[in-house]
């Protein structure tokens, strides 16, 4: 079917929203950011001349992919700035800025005590097989290999717990 002007692109949008929300968001990986993305895909549509365009849904699809690629550039050029900036080996910041206070704030370190301590907290409530080869594997510094060697399990046994263990701490810091 091919569309010959930008309602017709505008109906699909309204119609095809919440999969395009959907999309963006695995995309993404942020539904908020999912939301400003959907956002400016809204307004370059409305800005588009009209036109025929032979897969209007494939369309919509390929402006939004392009709109998370544009952004995931814009961040790596963004941080690619900083970290030259951060890095200028004479030790003085571009005319006309401050220097970055690099250390942390207070809230920072109290933010991230309160997760070491809910870390540590969910590591003590782990299965026991888990808990020790999460233990060896991730404080320790052994290799697979070495834990199991250590508790006298196989490398898989111990990719199992390790599993079990992560599946469990992710679960345990989201909530």
């Amino acid at each position: 079917m091919e569309e010959d002007s930008t309602q017709g692109l505008e109906a699909l949008y309204r119609a095809h929203r919440a999969d395009l929300l959907r999309f963006l968001a695995a995309r993404t990986g942020d539904a908020s950011e999912a939301e400003d993305i959907l956002q400016e895909l809204w307004i370059k549509l409305r800005q588009l001349p009209a036109g025929p365009v032979a897969n209007g849904r494939a369309y919509l699809y390929r402006m939004a992919q392009n709109l998370v690629v544009d952004r995931l550039r814009e961040r790596q050029r963004r941080m690619r700035r900083e970290r030259v900036w951060s890095d200028d080996r004479t030790g003085h910041p571009a005319e006309g800025m401050e220097p970055a206070d690099g250390s942390q704030n207070a809230e920072d370190l109290l933010l991230e005590r309160e997760e070491a301590a809910l870390l540590a907290s969910a590591v003590t409530t782990l299965p026991d097989g888990a808990r020790r080869a999460f233990e060896l594997h991730k404080l320790e510094g052994l290799s697979h290999a070495e834990v199991a060697a250590r508790l006298g399990i196989s490398k898989s046994g111990v990719e199992k717990h390790m599993a079990v263990a992560m599946k469990y701490l992710r679960r345990a810091l989201r909530d």
